[in-house]
Parts: structure tokens; C-alpha cells; sequence
């Protein structure tokens, strides 16, 4: 499937910091519950992440991170989604996220 590039520019992927993270007991598969900084304009967001294979809670504190931030808020097990957090799936399908190196400030739009 193509999409235009007015379809791409829609999509809003920004970078952030996350600030929070802890297990989600809740969750039907293994998850973390993360909060992530996207800047001033935006501020802190939350989401769950089945991202435990590779991560521990505290591991994810200070982690630059990608996220998209316009696809609405979707309820995970009694908890509020509020952006999907990106990442690839390594050869045994466990995430790795997606990060930015050199940091980037929070908030900053994929271009």
C-alpha cells in the first residue's frame, strides 16, 4: 500500500524522555505501564508497552524514546493509552524501541 506524503505528514511522531515506568500487573501479556516527557507544548503522556523482555522498569528511566502521538487513547486493562510507543521486533519477536542518537530535545517532529 502507498500513501501520499500529506497521508505521512499527518502521522505525528515526536521524541521524549521516559520519566516513569512500571509493571502492569493487569495487562493479558507481560507489559510495562511508561510515562514519557514529549516537551512543554506536549507534556507527559502515558502508555503500556509489552517491552519486558529487553527492559526493566527502571532501565527505561531517562531513555530517549519515539513515539506517535495522534492516534487517540485506547483503555489497556482499565489503564489509558495515550501514544504508541515505536519499536522493531528483534529475531524472537521481543521489542526493541526505537531511540534517537544524539538525544534530541522532547517534543521534536519526525521530519
Amino acid at each position: 500500500m502507498v500513501i501520499t506524503w500529506e497521508e505521512f505528514e499527518q502521522v505525528n511522531i515526536r521524541s521524549g524522555t521516559i520519566v516513569k515506568a512500571e509493571e502492569f500487573s493487569r495487562a493479558r501479556n507481560p507489559a510495562f505501564k511508561v510515562w514519557a516527557d514529549f516537551g512543554p507544548e506536549i507534556g507527559i503522556l502515558q502508555t503500556s508497552a509489552q517491552i519486558t523482555v529487553h527492559y526493566t522498569p527502571e532501565s527505561l528511566i531517562g531513555c530517549s524514546i519515539v513515539g506517535c502521538i495522534n492516534l487517540g487513547e485506547k483503555n489497556i486493562g482499565g489503564f489509558t493509552s495515550q501514544f504508541l510507543l515505536l519499536g522493531f521486533s528483534d529475531e524472537n519477536d521481543a521489542i526493541c524501541l526505537t531511540t534517537t542518537t544524539p538525544k534530541v530535545p522532547n517534543g521534536m517532529k519526525l521530519q
